[in-house]
C-alpha cells in the first residue's frame, strides 16, 4: 500500500479500495452542504427583512418626534432599513430572543447614528437646546401658554442672551435641502431659488470694478517712462524680465527693482484717491511732493462719472487683473 499525501496536515489516504475517490466525494459533498447552508441563511435573512419592513416605519415614528422638523423622515427610514438588514445578518434564533425585539434595537441605533453623523451642532449645543425645550414645556404646562424668553431664562437661572444664543446655534446647525418650499411674496418658492448666484455680478460690484480698473489704467499712464515700460511689458505684453532688460539696456535685477517701485507708487497713488484730502498734511519733502503730484494726476485724469461709464476693454482688463493682484 502506497500512502498518498494529498493535503498538508491531513492523514495519508490509502490508494487501495477507492480511498481517494471516497475522500474526493466527501469533500465535494461538504462543499455543497456549505453552499446550501449559505443559501439557506441568505434566504432566511431576506425573508426576515421582507416580513419586518413595517418595523422600520414604527421605529421611525417613535424616534422622529424627538428630532427637529427639518429632519427628513425618508433619510431616517433609509438608515433604519440598513439597521434592519444588519439585524437579519446578526440574528441568532438559538438565543430565544424574538426577532422584532432584536431588530428594533438595531434599527433605532442605526437611525440615531445616522442623525448624529449628519448633525453639525456640537453635543454641548444639543444638551443646552434640550434643557431649553424642557424648561419651555414645563412653563407651558404651568402657564397654559408659550413662555417668553425672559420667563424661560428665569426658570433656568441664566441670562436671556444665553437662551437666545442657544436658539441661534440650533438654527445655524440645521441643514435644509434646496428644494424645501418656502412662502414668498410672489407665491411658493424653494430655498434654492432664494440663494443668490455667487457667479453673478451685481451693479455695485460692476461699478467698483470699472472704477478700480480706470484708476489702474490712469496710474500706469502717469508712471515715469521706464517704470511704465516695465509694467506694460511685464503685465500686459507678457514679456520676460530678460527681454525687457535687453530692450531697456539694463540688468534683470534692475527690471525687478523698477517693477517693485512702479507697483509701490501705483498702490500709494490709488489709495490716495480714497482718502479725505482734509486729513492729509502738506507734503514737506521732495519725495512726498512727487508722490502727491502723481496721486493728483491719477485723480484728475478722469471724473468719477467718466470712470464709471467706461466699461473698458475686456481683453485688456483681464491682463490688468494681474496688476491689481500685484498691488
Amino acid at each position: 500500500m502506497v500512502p498518498d499525501v494529498t493535503d498538508e496536515g491531513r492523514e495519508p489516504v490509502s490508494t487501495e479500495g477507492g480511498g481517494v475517490d471516497d475522500w474526493l466525494s466527501e469533500r465535494q459533498a461538504t462543499r455543497r452542504a456549505s453552499r446550501d447552508g449559505r443559501r439557506r441563511r441568505a434566504d432566511i435573512q431576506a425573508e426576515l427583512v421582507t416580513e419586518h419592513l413595517d418595523l422600520v416605519d414604527q421605529v421611525v415614528n417613535q424616534v422622529a418626534s424627538r428630532f427637529p422638523r427639518h429632519v427628513d423622515r425618508e433619510d431616517l427610514a433609509r438608515a433604519g432599513t440598513v439597521g434592519l438588514v444588519e439585524a437579519a445578518r446578526r440574528y441568532d434564533p438559538d438565543r430565544a430572543i424574538p426577532f422584532p425585539r432584536f431588530a428594533a434595537r438595531r434599527i433605532r441605533g442605526a437611525i440615531l447614528d445616522a442623525v448624529r453623523s449628519a448633525d453639525w451642532a456640537p453635543r454641548s449645543v444639543r444638551v443646552r437646546a434640550r434643557a431649553v425645550e424642557r424648561a419651555e414645556s414645563e412653563l407651558a404646562d404651568r402657564l397654559h401658554r408659550h413662555p417668553t424668553t425672559r420667563e424661560t431664562a428665569a426658570h433656568l437661572g441664566v441670562p436671556e442672551r444665553e437662551v437666545d444664543l442657544v436658539r441661534e446655534r440650533v438654527v445655524r446647525a440645521a441643514l435644509l435641502g434646496l428644494d424645501v418650499p418656502l412662502t414668498g411674496e410672489d407665491g411658493p418658492v424653494t430655498i434654492g431659488e432664494t440663494v443668490p448666484d455667487g457667479s453673478a455680478t451685481g451693479p455695485c460690484d460692476e461699478l467698483e470694478r470699472r472704477e478700480l480698473h480706470a484708476y489702474v489704467r490712469h496710474a500706469v499712464a502717469h508712471l515715469p517712462e521706464r517704470h511704465r515700460e516695465v509694467v506694460i511689458g511685464y503685465f500686459v505684453q507678457q514679456r520676460s524680465s530678460e527681454d525687457i532688460a535687453r530692450t531697456l539696456g539694463v540688468t534683470v535685477s534692475r527690471v525687478s527693482q523698477l517693477r517693485s517701485e512702479a507697483l509701490a507708487a501705483m498702490r500709494r497713488g490709488i489709495e490716495a484717491q480714497f482718502v479725505d484730502l482734509d486729513e492729509l498734511s502738506a507734503p514737506a519733502t521732495l519725495v512726498e511732493r512727487r508722490r502727491a503730484a502723481y496721486a493728483d494726476a491719477i485723480g484728475r485724469a478722469a471724473s468719477c462719472p467718466e470712470r464709471i461709464a467706461d466699461p473698458g476693454d475686456p481683453v485688456t482688463d483681464e491682463q490688468f487683473l494681474a496688476i491689481v493682484a500685484a498691488l
